[in-house]
């Protein structure tokens, strides 16, 4: 990486390119972290791609409880590849990004975090419908019902991405080209801005607000049904049994939401944009490589369909 190239662009009246400044400048951390990096992107690829194919090849996983599980891989696998390449990319060259390029990279990684929070709670009402409605789940959970919030998930994360990004568009970039992250996002871009950025603001914290207010709220409200049909249940045995099909998918979100929301506020104050940074690692890099982990681990169904898959494939 070149320090020639990490000019302030004053006087200009438009930015062409943007340079990501990543975790270091000093070059003998680039290295280790390139390794670190790409380690948590194969485990985070294989793992998810692992999933999606499992789930695609067994017909015995083929019921809403894993139709979902097998679109939060999708989405983290797309997620991940969004911004992880070029992260690995700039650890070992030039971390130059164009305007375009950086605006495509904020689109589509607003439009797949949006998305995840809604399957999130699409699968905290699957789990409301198992354990509290069990004799009408397959009914109430029919294919056409799964296929309409798996649409509604995407078109609410398309739809808060088009802010989002349609936001930044309207900025102009001529005071600096130095983002201070190793992605382009919203708040890192909007100190660049050398005109006035309270609209953003104000755009970036509605939809956050709404996403966050919406998710949690459901997923609470999902989870206080469930626990209070679990304590009804007479025997320990069947107590468990219901607690452990909610286990990976609490502490999916609770990863999810937590790092996610520590990344934000921690972000929210002046001069913590480097702490921001480094705390955002962990829902963009480390939860996609653990979400596979957790629902397959413990997962009785999953591990007989990848115990049937591999003898196939070895017999």
């Amino acid at each position: 990486m070149t320090s020639q190239k990490r000019v302030t662009q004053r006087n200009s009246s438009s930015v062409t390119e943007f340079i990501l400044l990543g975790f270091s400048e000093q070059s003998e951390f680039q290295l280790p972290l390139f390794f670190i990096f790409l380690g948590t992107y194969v485990f985070t690829v294989v793992g998810n791609l692992g999933l999606i194919s499992l789930i695609g090849l067994n017909s015995s996983l083929h019921i809403p409880m894993y139709f979902f599980i097998f679109n939060l891989s999708f989405i983290d696998l797309c997620y991940s590849c969004v911004f992880t390449p070029k992260m690995l990319n700039d650890l070992v060259s030039e971390n130059s990004i164009s305007y375009v390029g950086c605006m495509t990279q904020l689109f589509f990684f607003c439009f797949f975090v949006n998305s995840e929070c809604y399957v999130l709670v699409s699968m905290a009402y699957d789990r409301y419908v198992a354990i509290c409605n069990p004799l009408l789940y397959m009914v109430t959970m029919s294919p056409q019902v799964c296929s309409m919030l798996m649409f509604g998930s995407y078109v609410i994360g398309f739809a808060g991405a088009m802010a989002h990004t349609g936001s930044i568009l309207r900025l102009n970039f001529c005071d600096s080209n130095i983002i201070n992250h190793y992605l382009c996002e919203v708040l890192p871009l909007l100190q660049l801005s050398c005109i006035s950025t309270h609209v953003n603001e104000l755009v970036f914290f509605i939809v956050v607000g709404i996403v966050i207010m919406i998710s949690s709220v459901s997923i609470f409200i999902s989870y206080a049904f469930i626990l209070s049909n679990i304590l009804r249940i007479p025997s320990a045995k069947g107590r468990s049994k219901a607690f452990s099909t909610c286990g990976s998918h609490i502490i999916a979100v609770t990863l999810f939401f937590g790092s996610g929301a520590f990344t934000y506020l921690t972000t929210s104050f002046p001069g913590s944009m480097d702490q921001g940074k480094f705390a955002s690692v962990f829902y963009t890099n480390v939860v996609p490589m653990l979400n596979p982990l957790i629902y397959s681990l413990r997962n009785k169904d999953i591990k007989l369909a990848l115990s049937k898959t591999l003898k196939r494939v070895l017999s």
